[in-house]
């Protein structure tokens, strides 16, 4: 079941300020900080290296390692293997585990793909929800997506088929259609089998536009297999955080604005947050190390939250509006995962 998290019109302009308040909405219905706080997170203007952030060309130490990736990536990743990889990893008969016994298994992973930081992934996850957390201390479901949304990185590791880091880590794009010029490395797809099949070499390719990004095959990786994990193990996170946990290696999408013909209207409100969120993914990235002992007490109590009587808001026949819930046995209590979830 999708989410909607919506509010009537009459209540809900996009970054309308609520008087008296230090606060924003925006048209998914979600309250938020205004990002004008002296207090809050500041993106620094150059990543570890010395470089701006997401700079492919410029010479460093990283450089060559990253687009040799694209390289590999551009030229493996075809409808076909994302047919397969989803019917393999769909199943979750890897593993069961909790969020956090999965989080401290990402201390084993470097992302090869990154040109501003060579860190273990686990600093990468608690940078990301700690400067997300600074700047909106009352929206715990966006701390734990922050948390949460690389998590399918462990892909890369021995007990879940040591996948190829051109097959885990990256930017993502749409298969099935023309590759846009705006993903990085583009001229690399010239050797993909899929760019000499003349179904897949238009703008919609086998799509119809707005038919939804939910419709469209995305590379296989990291993304899509924690949206996955996330899916069959019955989150009640909202779907602003599956769109997040599923596209935020989008960068086609939301940096170039590539493939907006393929979205719906649910696409457009979702991709405020992910515009959002992706402000904090990208640029906590920093040498500088969260501690680990300090924080865990918090997430440790967010993972294991137990919400009662959360109200959602659903629009029936586009006028009635009604409060639910979910997990509807009893409806006494809501949890956004179950304590062991299945990999």
């Amino acid at each position: 079941m999708t989410i909607l998290i919506e509010l009537p019109a009459d209540l809900v302009g996009e970054k309308e300020i609520i008087s008296d308040t230090n606060e924003l909405v925006l048209d998914g219905g979600f309250f938020m900080p205004k990002m004008e706080s002296e207090c809050g997170f500041e993106a620094p203007e150059i990543n570890s290296y010395g470089h701006s952030f997401r700079d492919y060309d410029a010479e460093s130490e990283r450089q060559k390692s990253v687009e040799e990736f694209y390289r590999l990536q551009h030229i493996n990743q075809t409808c076909e293997y994302v047919k397969r990889m989803r019917e393999e990893y769909g199943k979750l008969d890897k593993i069961k585990m909790s969020i956090w016994e999965c989080c401290e298994l990402l201390n084993n992973v470097v992302d090869d793909s990154d040109p501003d930081l060579d860190e273990p992934q686990t600093e990468h996850l608690l940078q990301t929800a700690e400067a997300i957390r600074k700047d909106y201390p009352n929206e715990d479901w966006l701390h734990l997506t922050g948390l949460i949304h690389d998590l399918g990185k462990v892909l890369l590791l021995p007990e879940f088929g040591e996948l190829p880091q051109w097959a885990v880590v990256g930017d993502t794009f749409p298969l099935g259609c023309a590759f846009d010029e705006s993903i990085v490395h583009h001229k690399y797809f010239e050797d993909n089998p899929d760019s000499k099949n003349p179904a897949y070499t238009t703008k919609n390719g086998i799509y119809q536009e707005g038919c939804g990004l939910e419709n469209v095959v995305m590379s296989w990786g990291h993304d899509d297999y924690m949206y996955l994990v996330a899916k069959e193990n019955r989150t009640t996170l909202p779907s602003a955080a599956l769109f997040i946990i599923r596209y935020h290696s989008f960068y086609p999408l939301h940096k170039a604005g590539a493939y907006t013909h393929l979205m719906n209207e649910e696409d457009v409100e979702n991709l405020k947050w992910l515009n959002i969120f992706n402000k904090y993914d990208l640029y906590s990235k920093s040498k500088v190390r969260v501690d680990v002992e300090k924080v865990k007490p918090y997430y440790l109590s967010l993972i294991e939250k137990v919400c009662a009587f959360w109200p959602f808001i659903f629009r029936v026949n586009f006028h009635i509006w009604i409060f639910s819930m979910l997990r509807c046995s009893n409806f006494p209590f809501l949890q956004y995962f179950p304590d062991k979830l299945r990999w």
